[in-house]
């Protein structure tokens, strides 16, 4: 079995204790890795054939592994060789750092080494270095996280491990209505009630943003697409900032007084607009629509 035919993919995450590995397991996560953590070397190769048996709903398996694991080096580096010869031909990240910003960082959470025993902190770093050398030797990407921040990992393992679809900010375009109260989970909300209100004109009160006559009304109106313009604009300065820091979740709320009219036409065009740009994926949800 080669690992096209499997239809999955393997990592491995490994390394130093302190190094990073929970920031690249949670990473991984939101790159739409199936991750097991910790689990013991003689149950991943029986992990990955269950994915592989999965039809399609587990495509990609990410194994976290550390010391704590019985017979750690001796079964991992086994196993590794196993999935290797299965044809899963699986990916080692190996993750480490200094040994001052490792100290510094074990301080910092008031933790002791897993390796550390009777010892000092030094001794367990030391002992656990040594240790991992041979994992470290075989692995396909070595990380030092030394001088990293935890965006600047998360984006190093953003382009080893995903692809162009789950590393794009996930853009949810909300319409509501004043009247109903503010969406709590809006990260940032814009107010269209400076626009005129269809509601007041008979024939397109019964309609909404949905329909072409309320559309072409709302954008016709003087700074309606200068609107559009510059908060486009502002929410590409935003959405790259929010990429940087490895924020891939963005809600964008648009509130009229009903949510019926304004915000919806408004919505609608503005997700267009989005949809075209590189690194968004972008839906549009109405959450008053319909309740008057």
């Amino acid at each position: 079995m080669n690992a096209e035919k499997s239809g999955i993919e393997v990592a491995v995450v490994t390394g130093l204790s302190g190094a990073g590995r929970s920031t690249a397991a949670k990473c991984l996560e939101d790159l739409g890795w199936f991750v097991v953590d910790n689990l013991p070397p003689e149950l991943i190769a029986t992990m990955v054939e269950l994915g592989a048996q999965a039809r399609g709903a587990i495509t990609r398996v990410a194994v976290v592994m550390d010391v704590r694991s019985r017979a750690f080096t001796e079964d991992l580096a086994a196993i590794i060789k196993d999935l290797d010869a299965r044809g899963y031909k699986p990916r080692v990240l190996f993750l480490e750092a200094t040994d001052a910003v490792l100290i510094r960082r074990f301080e910092a959470v008031r933790r002791g080494h897993p390796m550390q025993g009777d010892g000092r902190l030094q001794d367990g770093i030391e002992a656990e270095r040594i240790l991992l050398t041979p994992l470290k030797q075989e692995a396909d990407l070595v990380l030092d996280t030394s001088a990293l921040s935890i965006h600047q990992l998360r984006a190093k393992i953003e382009d080893t491990f995903g692809t162009e679809a789950a590393t794009r900010t996930r853009v949810t375009v909300l319409s509501f209505g004043y009247k109903y109260g503010l969406p709590m989970d809006a990260d940032l909300v814009m107010d269209v009630r400076f626009l005129p209100n269809p509601f007041w004109i008979p024939e397109l009160r019964e309609q909404t943003g949905l329909d072409g006559e309320v559309r072409n009304y709302v954008l016709s109106q003087e700074g309606a697409d200068e609107f559009l313009d510059r908060y486009h604009e502002l929410l590409r300065l935003i959405g790259a900032g929010y990429r940087r820091e490895g924020k891939r979740y963005l809600t964008l709320a648009i509130g009229c007084t009903g949510g019926k009219h304004r915000s919806v036409a408004l919505s609608e065009e503005l997700a267009a607009r989005l949809a075209s740009e590189d690194g968004m994926a972008v839906k549009v949800v109405h959450r008053d629509l319909g309740r008057e």
